[in-house]
């Protein structure tokens, strides 16, 4: 059984300092995901009023409906992804914090472990971030305005 060695109040204020930067990071990861579930869920609205008004096959509309409904179901997977990706993030940061308490308290060498998490944390972070941008462009590329609404000076 390890001992229990007495810890000091400078030693929880230096791991508490430590520790500050990936928690205010939490608060960001946090406002990602807040971001990324409001984007997913303007997604979804938009496909179920698509499945509302689905036409039949045959319909003039029909291969317009399809071609969005696909192009919203691939949005999804990708918002979805990035959740995933960047809930992941934040539970390795979430580790990393009571990692630095418990090595602490034990004291016990996990720097390597810590930091190696702590890299995991930040490159799941910019897989989530690389899956949103591919998704806002995404959402960009299918909004076109028929150049006739535009009313561009020098066309007809």
């Amino acid at each position: 059984m390890l001992p229990i060695l007495p810890v000091l109040p400078t030693d929880i204020a230096h791991v508490i300092q430590t520790a500050l930067a990936p928690v205010f990071l939490l608060t960001g990861i946090g406002s990602i995901l807040n971001l990324l579930a409001s984007r997913l869920s303007r997604i979804v609205d938009h496909a179920r009023r698509i499945e509302r008004e689905f036409t039949p096959v045959g319909d003039p509309i029909h291969e317009k409906q399809v071609k969005r409904l696909r192009l919203l179901d691939k949005r999804m997977r990708i918002v979805g992804n990035a959740i995933f990706l960047c809930t992941a993030s934040a539970v390795l940061i979430c580790i990393v914090v009571a990692g630095l308490f418990v090595a602490n308290l034990l004291e016990l060498g996990f720097g390597r472990l810590t930091a190696s998490l702590f890299v995991l944390a930040m490159l799941l972070l910019i897989a989530g971030l690389t899956l949103f941008l591919i998704e806002v462009r995404l959402a960009v590329h299918a909004v076109q305005v028929e150049d006739a609404l535009l009313e561009r000076e020098g066309r007809s």
